[in-house]
């Protein structure tokens, strides 16, 4: 067998996360898909809230189940593997050896984001944040403008087929 790969998934809300790494889980065979949304979904939410980072050991715990469950694809969305310092705390307690970590942060134009987050209903604020941070250091950096959610996947699968 090929070695695992987890595969992830970062950038600013609104950009495309889910809907990609859940085109790219239907499009491999024996693959997993965790959102990181998932791992915190609590009311009130804030940013303030000190308990924001237990959420954290949420994605490390379920990535490694995932992988030691012996899935070749492990695809994680989260808007929180773009800040380096929490991606290396989640990545640092996954419990699983020897697989093979392939990074993409996807990217669009403000204008974009602008549209999709309107598209979504979302009554807050949109917010450029997340957009404009650097890339994770070595991440592919992928730009969903104009493209459908077909082609980003198969411009992701390319590159992770090539790995």
């Amino acid at each position: 067998m090929h070695k695992q790969k987890l595969i992830i998934i970062s950038g600013s809300p609104w950009v495309g996360k889910t809907t990609i790494a859940s085109e790219l889980c239907a499009s491999y065979v024996n693959s997993a898909h965790f959102d990181g949304d998932w791992a915190w979904c609590v009311n009130p939410f804030s940013l303030d809230d000190p308990r924001l980072r237990n959420g954290d050991k949420t994605m490390s715990f379920a990535l490694s189940t995932y992988l030691n469950s012996n899935f070749s694809y492990v695809i994680f969305s989260s808007v929180v593997a773009t800040d380096k310092s929490i991606r290396e705390s989640i990545l640092r307690d996954v419990t699983a050896k020897d697989y093979k970590v392939i990074g993409f942060t996807l990217t669009c134009s403000e204008k974009t984001l602008t549209e999709r987050h309107k598209s979504r209903g979302d009554g807050g604020e949109v917010s450029f944040y997340f957009l404009n941070l650097e890339p994770y250091p070595n991440d592919y950096v992928v730009n969903t403008d104009n493209k459908t959610v077909t082609e980003i996947v198969a411009e992701i699968k390319n590159i992770i087929d090539s790995e």
